[in-house]
């Protein structure tokens, strides 16, 4: 499977995974996200960047849902709990907005 984006083939596995987290950028993310049917929101986004963040500076760290609802309480306060991320990336929020944000497929089978 493969991305045409501006003028250019980006290159992705069969599920549509980034195969070079480098070609990345925040205007494919959105064109990723369309092949969703997600149109982001600044609650995406905070969910994309924090992936991102911690895949790339912490070791290729990818944070199971529970990491993500307890950074999520911290950026949006209040109320934060998988139902509410689920709203957001109905296909399971740690592997979706990984897709979306440009990362590796997630190894990892659930659970905390």
């Amino acid at each position: 499977m493969s991305y045409e984006f501006n003028g250019s083939t980006i290159e992705a596995n069969e599920k549509g995974y980034l195969e070079n987290i480098d070609d990345w950028s925040e205007e494919l993310a959105v064109e990723i996200a369309k092949t969703e049917s997600i149109e982001l929101t600044d609650k995406h986004w905070d969910i994309i960047k924090y992936l991102r963040e911690e895949f790339i500076n912490n070791h290729g760290n990818q944070p199971n849902m529970r990491n993500i609802t307890k950074a999520m309480k911290t950026t949006w306060g209040g109320k934060v709990d998988t139902k509410s991320l689920y709203s957001l990336f109905p296909m399971d929020p740690s592997k979706q907005a990984g897709k979306i944000g440009g990362l590796p497929e997630s190894r990892r089978k659930g659970g905390y």
